[in-house]
Protein backbone atom coordinates (compact mmCIF):
# COMPACT_ATOMS: atom_id res chain seq x y z
CA UNK A 1 0.00 0.00 0.00
CA UNK A 2 1.21 3.34 -0.65
CA UNK A 3 2.64 5.66 2.15
CA UNK A 4 0.09 8.56 3.05
CA UNK A 5 2.00 11.34 1.39
CA UNK A 6 1.58 9.35 -1.68
CA UNK A 7 -2.18 8.51 -1.43
CA UNK A 8 -5.19 11.30 -2.28
CA UNK A 9 -7.89 11.23 -0.41
CA UNK A 10 -10.85 13.38 -1.71
CA UNK A 11 -13.54 14.18 0.94
CA UNK A 12 -16.62 15.22 -0.44
CA UNK A 13 -18.71 17.19 1.76
CA UNK A 14 -15.04 17.97 3.53
CA UNK A 15 -16.33 21.52 5.16
CA UNK A 16 -19.15 20.59 7.02
CA UNK A 17 -19.83 19.20 10.77
CA UNK A 18 -18.18 15.84 10.34
CA UNK A 19 -15.72 16.41 7.19
CA UNK A 20 -13.40 19.23 9.16
CA UNK A 21 -12.46 16.76 11.58
CA UNK A 22 -12.44 14.09 9.17
CA UNK A 23 -10.33 16.36 7.04
CA UNK A 24 -7.95 17.05 10.14
CA UNK A 25 -7.93 13.24 10.75
CA UNK A 26 -6.36 12.45 7.54
CA UNK A 27 -3.84 15.81 7.44
CA UNK A 28 -2.47 14.67 10.74
CA UNK A 29 -2.03 11.27 9.21
CA UNK A 30 0.15 12.43 6.33
CA UNK A 31 -2.63 11.81 3.26
CA UNK A 32 -3.10 14.62 0.79
CA UNK A 33 -6.41 15.72 1.34
CA UNK A 34 -9.15 16.96 -1.26
CA UNK A 35 -12.22 18.77 0.17
CA UNK A 36 -14.79 18.69 -2.52
CA UNK A 37 -17.60 21.30 -1.48
CA UNK A 38 -20.01 23.47 -3.08
CA UNK A 39 -18.23 27.02 -2.27
CA UNK A 40 -14.39 26.49 -1.95
CA UNK A 41 -14.47 30.17 -1.05
CA UNK A 42 -15.85 29.24 2.06
CA UNK A 43 -13.90 26.51 2.86
CA UNK A 44 -10.64 28.25 3.88
CA UNK A 45 -10.89 27.27 8.03
CA UNK A 46 -9.78 23.83 6.27
CA UNK A 47 -6.48 24.33 4.87
CA UNK A 48 -4.62 25.28 8.17
CA UNK A 49 -5.71 21.77 9.15
CA UNK A 50 -2.58 20.12 7.57
CA UNK A 51 0.75 21.86 6.14
CA UNK A 52 1.34 24.28 2.71
CA UNK A 53 -0.45 22.25 0.02
CA UNK A 54 -1.41 19.01 1.90
CA UNK A 55 -5.58 20.62 1.64
CA UNK A 56 -7.09 21.72 -1.73
CA UNK A 57 -10.56 22.14 -1.62
CA UNK A 58 -11.94 21.44 -5.01
CA UNK A 59 -15.65 22.95 -6.41
CA UNK A 60 -18.31 19.68 -6.40
CA UNK A 61 -22.02 19.33 -6.02
CA UNK A 62 -23.13 15.75 -5.59
CA UNK A 63 -26.22 16.92 -8.33
CA UNK A 64 -24.25 17.54 -10.70
CA UNK A 65 -22.02 14.40 -11.80
CA UNK A 66 -19.59 16.27 -13.76
CA UNK A 67 -18.13 18.31 -10.97
CA UNK A 68 -17.78 14.79 -8.73
CA UNK A 69 -15.93 13.50 -12.10
CA UNK A 70 -13.51 16.17 -11.69
CA UNK A 71 -13.29 15.92 -7.99
CA UNK A 72 -12.23 12.48 -7.92
CA UNK A 73 -9.80 12.67 -10.49
CA UNK A 74 -6.75 10.83 -9.79
CA UNK A 75 -7.95 9.63 -5.80
CA UNK A 76 -7.12 6.88 -4.04
CA UNK A 77 -9.83 6.94 -1.99
CA UNK A 78 -13.33 9.02 -2.01
CA UNK A 79 -15.21 9.58 0.95
CA UNK A 80 -18.42 10.92 0.64
CA UNK A 81 -19.95 12.69 3.83
CA UNK A 82 -23.15 14.86 2.47
CA UNK A 83 -26.44 14.60 3.65
CA UNK A 84 -29.29 17.01 4.93
CA UNK A 85 -31.52 16.67 8.05
CA UNK A 86 -34.42 18.26 6.50
CA UNK A 87 -35.47 18.99 2.73
CA UNK A 88 -34.56 22.50 1.97
CA UNK A 89 -35.09 23.39 -1.72
CA UNK A 90 -32.45 21.29 -4.04
CA UNK A 91 -31.33 19.92 -1.47
CA UNK A 92 -33.69 16.93 -0.27
CA UNK A 93 -33.00 13.89 0.80
CA UNK A 94 -33.83 12.12 -2.69
CA UNK A 95 -31.12 14.38 -4.55
CA UNK A 96 -28.02 13.89 -1.81
CA UNK A 97 -28.81 10.47 -0.02
CA UNK A 98 -30.14 8.91 -2.74
CA UNK A 99 -28.91 10.00 -6.20
CA UNK A 100 -26.28 11.91 -4.69
CA UNK A 101 -24.84 8.42 -3.13
CA UNK A 102 -24.95 6.92 -6.09
CA UNK A 103 -23.15 9.56 -8.23
CA UNK A 104 -20.04 9.81 -5.87
CA UNK A 105 -19.75 6.28 -6.26
CA UNK A 106 -20.09 5.84 -9.84
CA UNK A 107 -17.45 9.13 -9.66
CA UNK A 108 -15.33 7.25 -7.91
CA UNK A 109 -15.61 3.86 -9.62
CA UNK A 110 -15.05 5.63 -12.81
CA UNK A 111 -11.72 7.50 -11.53
CA UNK A 112 -10.33 4.34 -10.64
CA UNK A 113 -10.46 4.99 -6.61
CA UNK A 114 -9.16 2.04 -5.17
CA UNK A 115 -11.59 2.51 -2.12
CA UNK A 116 -14.99 4.29 -1.61
CA UNK A 117 -16.57 5.18 1.78
CA UNK A 118 -20.24 6.28 2.21
CA UNK A 119 -21.45 8.07 5.40
CA UNK A 120 -24.85 6.47 6.07
CA UNK A 121 -26.66 6.45 9.36
CA UNK A 122 -28.03 3.60 11.96
CA UNK A 123 -31.56 3.50 11.38
CA UNK A 124 -31.24 3.46 7.58
CA UNK A 125 -34.12 1.28 6.49
CA UNK A 126 -36.13 0.61 3.46
CA UNK A 127 -39.37 0.35 5.01
CA UNK A 128 -39.07 2.84 6.99
CA UNK A 129 -41.83 5.52 7.78
CA UNK A 130 -39.05 8.54 7.70
CA UNK A 131 -37.97 9.34 4.42
CA UNK A 132 -34.45 10.28 6.02
CA UNK A 133 -33.91 6.92 6.88
CA UNK A 134 -35.34 5.23 3.76
CA UNK A 135 -33.59 7.39 1.31
CA UNK A 136 -30.09 6.74 3.63
CA UNK A 137 -31.24 3.12 2.77
CA UNK A 138 -31.83 3.45 -1.24
CA UNK A 139 -27.79 5.43 -1.20
CA UNK A 140 -26.56 2.20 0.44
CA UNK A 141 -28.18 0.35 -2.36
CA UNK A 142 -26.98 2.62 -4.87
CA UNK A 143 -23.83 3.31 -3.69
CA UNK A 144 -22.68 -0.52 -3.63
CA UNK A 145 -24.19 -1.24 -6.59
CA UNK A 146 -21.96 1.41 -8.47
CA UNK A 147 -18.94 0.22 -6.28
CA UNK A 148 -19.20 -3.26 -5.10
CA UNK A 149 -16.73 -3.13 -1.96
CA UNK A 150 -17.75 0.52 -0.60
CA UNK A 151 -17.38 0.31 3.12
CA UNK A 152 -20.72 2.38 5.13
CA UNK A 153 -20.88 4.21 8.18
CA UNK A 154 -23.46 4.35 9.70
CA UNK A 155 -23.02 6.40 12.70
CA UNK A 156 -25.35 7.24 16.06
CA UNK A 157 -26.62 10.96 16.48
CA UNK A 158 -23.43 12.51 16.74
CA UNK A 159 -22.15 15.46 19.36
CA UNK A 160 -19.12 18.05 19.07
CA UNK A 161 -18.84 21.50 19.07
CA UNK A 162 -20.51 22.09 16.16
CA UNK A 163 -23.42 19.70 16.40
CA UNK A 164 -27.53 20.08 15.99
CA UNK A 165 -28.15 17.72 19.03
CA UNK A 166 -27.30 19.58 22.07
CA UNK A 167 -26.96 23.00 20.99
CA UNK A 168 -30.58 22.57 19.57
CA UNK A 169 -31.51 21.73 22.81
CA UNK A 170 -29.69 24.34 24.85
CA UNK A 171 -30.65 27.03 22.27
CA UNK A 172 -34.21 26.53 23.35
CA UNK A 173 -34.29 26.06 26.82
CA UNK A 174 -32.51 29.54 26.35
CA UNK A 175 -35.49 31.01 25.31
CA UNK A 176 -38.83 28.20 25.73
CA UNK A 177 -39.67 27.11 30.03
CA UNK A 178 -40.96 24.24 28.63
CA UNK A 179 -38.94 21.41 26.40
CA UNK A 180 -40.70 18.59 24.77
CA UNK A 181 -39.93 15.45 24.71
CA UNK A 182 -41.58 13.59 22.04
CA UNK A 183 -43.03 10.80 22.17
CA UNK A 184 -42.48 10.63 26.14
CA UNK A 185 -38.52 11.12 25.54
CA UNK A 186 -38.27 7.18 26.16
CA UNK A 187 -36.53 6.77 22.75
CA UNK A 188 -32.86 5.21 23.59
CA UNK A 189 -30.19 7.10 21.47
CA UNK A 190 -26.67 6.21 21.08
CA UNK A 191 -24.59 9.75 21.14
CA UNK A 192 -21.16 9.70 19.39
CA UNK A 193 -18.49 12.19 19.53
CA UNK A 194 -17.87 13.57 15.81
CA UNK A 195 -13.54 12.82 16.53
CA UNK A 196 -14.55 9.23 17.05
CA UNK A 197 -16.54 9.35 13.62
CA UNK A 198 -13.93 11.13 11.86
CA UNK A 199 -10.88 8.47 13.69
CA UNK A 200 -12.73 5.82 12.62
CA UNK A 201 -13.17 7.07 8.75
CA UNK A 202 -9.29 7.89 9.11
CA UNK A 203 -8.28 3.97 10.42
CA UNK A 204 -10.31 2.65 7.68
CA UNK A 205 -8.59 4.31 5.04
CA UNK A 206 -5.05 3.31 6.89
CA UNK A 207 -6.64 -0.38 6.73
CA UNK A 208 -8.67 -0.01 3.59
CA UNK A 209 -8.06 -3.20 1.78
CA UNK A 210 -9.30 -5.27 5.31
CA UNK A 211 -12.77 -4.02 5.43
CA UNK A 212 -13.71 -3.70 1.84
CA UNK A 213 -17.31 -4.07 1.75
CA UNK A 214 -18.14 -3.44 5.30
CA UNK A 215 -20.62 -1.72 7.24
CA UNK A 216 -19.61 -0.02 10.43
CA UNK A 217 -21.83 1.18 13.05
CA UNK A 218 -20.68 3.72 15.33
CA UNK A 219 -22.24 4.48 18.69
CA UNK A 220 -20.52 5.98 22.05
CA UNK A 221 -20.41 4.49 25.30
CA UNK A 222 -23.92 4.92 26.73
CA UNK A 223 -27.22 5.06 25.66
CA UNK A 224 -29.00 7.70 26.43
CA UNK A 225 -32.97 8.71 26.31
CA UNK A 226 -34.25 11.65 24.32
CA UNK A 227 -35.29 12.51 28.22
CA UNK A 228 -31.55 12.00 29.21
CA UNK A 229 -30.37 14.42 27.02
CA UNK A 230 -32.63 16.87 27.29
CA UNK A 231 -31.87 16.87 30.96
CA UNK A 232 -28.48 16.84 30.84
CA UNK A 233 -28.29 19.65 28.52
CA UNK A 234 -30.34 21.87 30.84
CA UNK A 235 -28.20 21.14 33.76
CA UNK A 236 -25.66 21.44 32.04
CA UNK A 237 -26.60 25.10 30.87
CA UNK A 238 -27.64 25.80 34.26
CA UNK A 239 -31.18 26.45 33.63
CA UNK A 240 -34.41 24.91 35.58
CA UNK A 241 -36.86 24.30 32.59
CA UNK A 242 -40.51 22.11 32.40
CA UNK A 243 -39.71 18.66 30.18
CA UNK A 244 -43.60 17.78 28.94
CA UNK A 245 -44.23 14.53 27.68
CA UNK A 246 -45.33 15.38 24.10
CA UNK A 247 -47.54 12.00 22.44
CA UNK A 248 -46.18 11.13 18.80
CA UNK A 249 -49.86 12.23 17.22
CA UNK A 250 -49.18 16.13 19.01
CA UNK A 251 -45.57 15.86 17.63
CA UNK A 252 -46.48 15.32 14.40
CA UNK A 253 -48.72 18.51 13.59
CA UNK A 254 -46.36 20.25 15.70
CA UNK A 255 -43.51 19.23 13.55
CA UNK A 256 -46.41 20.30 10.81
CA UNK A 257 -45.88 23.78 11.60
CA UNK A 258 -42.39 24.20 13.02
CA UNK A 259 -41.17 22.37 10.02
CA UNK A 260 -42.40 25.37 7.84
CA UNK A 261 -39.61 27.60 8.94
CA UNK A 262 -36.47 27.95 7.19
CA UNK A 263 -34.37 26.08 9.77
CA UNK A 264 -36.91 24.07 11.17
CA UNK A 265 -36.75 23.01 14.67
CA UNK A 266 -39.00 20.01 14.43
CA UNK A 267 -40.18 18.19 11.50
CA UNK A 268 -42.82 15.70 10.50
CA UNK A 269 -39.95 13.06 9.64
CA UNK A 270 -38.09 13.72 12.43
CA UNK A 271 -40.92 13.04 14.42
CA UNK A 272 -41.36 9.24 12.46
CA UNK A 273 -37.28 8.99 13.06
CA UNK A 274 -38.01 9.05 16.79
CA UNK A 275 -40.54 6.24 17.17
CA UNK A 276 -37.15 4.15 17.01
CA UNK A 277 -34.44 3.38 18.81
CA UNK A 278 -31.27 4.68 17.38
CA UNK A 279 -28.32 1.93 18.46
CA UNK A 280 -25.65 0.44 17.38
CA UNK A 281 -26.75 -3.64 16.59
CA UNK A 282 -25.63 -6.49 18.81
CA UNK A 283 -24.86 -8.16 15.15
CA UNK A 284 -22.04 -5.53 14.29
CA UNK A 285 -20.57 -5.76 18.10
CA UNK A 286 -20.17 -9.17 17.57
CA UNK A 287 -18.73 -8.88 14.55
CA UNK A 288 -16.04 -5.98 15.81
CA UNK A 289 -17.95 -3.45 13.11
CA UNK A 290 -18.02 -0.65 15.83
CA UNK A 291 -15.50 1.82 17.14
CA UNK A 292 -14.08 -0.53 19.49
CA UNK A 293 -13.80 -3.09 16.65
CA UNK A 294 -10.89 -0.89 15.30
CA UNK A 295 -9.54 -0.08 18.32
CA UNK A 296 -10.86 3.28 19.40
CA UNK A 297 -12.19 4.11 22.85
CA UNK A 298 -15.52 5.98 22.59
CA UNK A 299 -15.73 9.45 24.40
CA UNK A 300 -18.58 10.03 26.76
CA UNK A 301 -20.94 13.15 26.37
CA UNK A 302 -20.09 14.00 30.16
CA UNK A 303 -16.58 14.29 29.19
CA UNK A 304 -17.18 16.28 25.79
CA UNK A 305 -20.43 18.44 25.95
CA UNK A 306 -19.62 20.79 28.62
CA UNK A 307 -16.71 22.42 27.06
CA UNK A 308 -19.44 24.07 24.70
CA UNK A 309 -22.15 24.19 25.69
CA UNK A 310 -21.13 26.54 28.65
CA UNK A 311 -22.08 29.60 26.28
CA UNK A 312 -25.61 29.14 26.33
CA UNK A 313 -25.23 30.07 30.53
CA UNK A 314 -26.85 32.94 31.32
CA UNK A 315 -23.16 34.62 32.56
CA UNK A 316 -21.15 31.64 30.27
CA UNK A 317 -18.15 30.04 31.77
CA UNK A 318 -18.80 32.09 34.71
CA UNK A 319 -21.92 30.67 36.03
CA UNK A 320 -21.97 28.65 38.78
CA UNK A 321 -23.09 24.72 38.67
CA UNK A 322 -26.38 25.45 40.67
CA UNK A 323 -27.23 28.60 38.18
CA UNK A 324 -27.04 32.14 38.92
Amino acid sequence: MAQPQQTLVTVIGGSGFVGRHLVRALARRGYRVRPAVRRPDLAGHLQPLGAVGQIMPIQANVRYPQSLAAACEGADVVINLVGVLFNSSAQTFDALHAFGAEACARAAREAGAGTFIQMSAIGADAESTAEYARTKAEGEARARAQFADAIFIRPSVVFGPEDDLFNRFAALARIAPALPLIGGGVTRLQPVFVGDVADAMARLVDTRPEHAGKTFELGGPEEMTLEEIIAFTVKTIARKRLLVPVPFGIARMMGAVLGLLPKPLLTMDQVELLKTDNLVSAAAVAEGRTLEGLGITPEGVEAIVPSYLYRYRRAGQFTQANGI
